[in-house]
């Protein structure tokens, strides 16, 4: 088995507050179909890029997101399955639950 992170950037999901518990619960709908599958791992959603702080290799903390980054993630699956074929039917499932594009990407082998 592979995980197997399926995310979005946070400015492609653009919801209006009369759909957003229309997509919540179809969003909470895929979650739970895939903990009965047995492939979920972690997921959730993220809070605004300003609420990001970046931590440099020196320790210098300094508030905000990575000044030169255009994109931000907004939210993230973390499913665990055989197959690329199978993330890619979960990343459909959450394109059309959070009515954005999904970026499908495996994680690399643990090294320990």
């Amino acid at each position: 088995m592979t995980e197997y992170m399926i995310s979005f950037n946070d400015g492609q999901m653009i919801i209006s507050d009369a759909d957003l518990p229309e997509v919540a619960a179809a969003a909470v709908a895929v979650v739970h179909e895939a903990r009965a599958a047995g492939v979920w791992v972690f997921g959730g959603g993220l809070l605004d890029p300003g609420t990001a702080s970046v931590v440099a290799v020196d320790g210098t903390v300094t508030d905000g997101p990575f000044a030169d980054a255009k994109n931000h993630v907004g939210g993230f699956s973390v499913v665990d399955v055989a197959t690329r074929e199978e993330a890619l039917e979960w990343a459909a499932k959450l394109a059309v639950a959070c009515r954005c594009a999904q970026e499908v990407r495996a994680f690399a082998p643990d090294a320990t």
